[in-house]
């Protein structure tokens, strides 16, 4: 078996009609698609949107639509979703992350597929799972800045959102697992069910912790550039050259190996640094001094002993420059995509390997209504057919 090629992927043979758009959904399809599914995206005339952001939506949709198929569809005509129905008809999944009501309007919801179709399985992704706040609309922004991340991200007084879109990508993972579990679920009862997935649920579960701190303790858990540490050395370091570098000492173990290594036989003896929890009191005093002392040394320097060592470390990398990563150049963490206009570039794989490898890129995210033609005629409608439904513009094939 060659790197990155399986002879048969987990969900080969599920076929997922999903009408997304953004990263919630799309990334439950992508998981999808990625574990052998066959996964059909429907778009609207011109497109999805997503496909035209700018700035930090760019990578939007190379990153979460890969391995999938593309039908045009115009939804609101009778048509259009006669055309769907029909998709729908011959699928194990359908997965949705439209506001709440708007697939119910169009004749698309779990209720009226479930009754065409007792043995579908609906994934809905949603800004919140029902009740008081699931009319609200909701974005990962919004959801960290009323669910406690923001806060705890940010310094105090600050808040400030995650680096990426956790929520988003978390709440596509939740709903591909429970489409997972649902597939299992319907193996033994022979019956489909409805899905959920939010925005602020999952927030919520993610910072669970700091929740359960707080009911350990008594105390409200700070923001975590204030936050107390759990353990002493645990930081950013500013060393020679302005160059910066994470690095960790979490045990009694590591401290004795760090303070051998760096020439600390005095530190190590003082009694008042004996455990974690003495260096985490003495943080105050420690770290200016520790700093003080490794501020000559350079940041490949720190790595190389840190590396040697077995001790925790970590350079501060930007995203793009994950491009070049040894590790997953190596492993192949990276693969080969074409992005819009033609631009060769690599994108990162599903984080999970089966028998060492991880699941490959099969299909470059598709153009605009790629595969309609052939997907119509799967569906049974003729070449004339098509063309009158082109001509009509109920829906969009992609010709070269």
């Amino acid at each position: 078996m060659s790197n990155n090629t399986a002879s048969r992927l987990p969900y080969e043979g599920i076929r997922v009609i999903e009408f997304t758009h953004m990263v919630m959904g799309p990334t439950c399809g992508m998981l999808l698609a990625d574990l052998g599914a066959e996964v059909i995206k429907v778009e609207p005339l011109g497109g999805d949107s997503t496909r035209r952001l700018l700035g930090s939506g760019a990578g939007f949709f190379p990153m979460f639509n890969r391995n999938k198929k593309s039908i045009v569809l115009d939804l609101k005509q009778p048509e259009g979703k006669e055309a769907a129905l029909r998709l729908i008809d011959s699928a194990d999944i359908v997965s949705e992350n439209f506001k709440s009501g708007v697939m119910d309007k169009l004749g698309l919801g779990y209720a009226a597929l479930k009754a065409r179709n007792p043995k579908i399985i609906y994934v809905s992704h949603k800004g919140f799972l029902p009740g008081p706040y699931e009319h609200r609309t909701a974005l990962d922004e919004v959801v960290q800045m009323m669910g406690g991340l923001a806060y705890m991200t940010g310094r105090a007084g600050d808040p400030l959102r995650a680096g990426t879109s956790v929520n988003d990508i978390m709440g596509g993972m939740f709903g591909a697992m429970g489409a997972m579990a649902a597939l299992a679920q319907r193996a033994i009862t022979g019956e489909g069910m409805e899905v959920q997935t939010s925005l602020f649920e999952n927030n919520v579960f993610l910072v669970g912790q700091h929740m359960m701190q707080y009911a350990m303790t008594g105390r409200a858990a700070a923001p975590m550039p204030s936050r107390i540490s759990a353990w002493a050395i645990y930081d950013v370091f500013t060393v020679k050259d302005g160059e910066q570098i994470f690095l960790a000492v979490v045990s009694d173990k590591q401290w004795e190996i760090f303070c051998r290594a760096f020439g600390l036989s005095e530190w190590f003896a003082d009694p008042r640094l004996k455990t974690n929890n003495d260096r985490v009191q003495a943080r105050d005093w420690l770290m200016p001094k520790l700093r003080a002392h490794l501020a000559d040394t350079s940041a490949a320097e720190l790595a190389a002993v840190f590396e040697k060592e077995g001790l925790p470390y970590a350079p501060i990398t930007r995203p793009e420059q994950l491009f070049d990563d040894p590790h997953l150049l190596a492993t192949g963490g990276l693969a080969p995509i074409t992005l819009p206009g033609g631009k060769p570039s690599h994108v990162p794989l599903t984080p999970v390997a089966f028998n060492g490898v991880q699941p490959p890129l099969r299909t470059q995210p598709p153009e605009i209504g790629e595969h309609t033609d052939a997907l119509l005629r799967e569906a049974g409608y003729s070449d004339e057919e098509i063309q009158s439904l082109q001509a009509r513009n109920i829906t969009q094939g992609c010709h070269p």
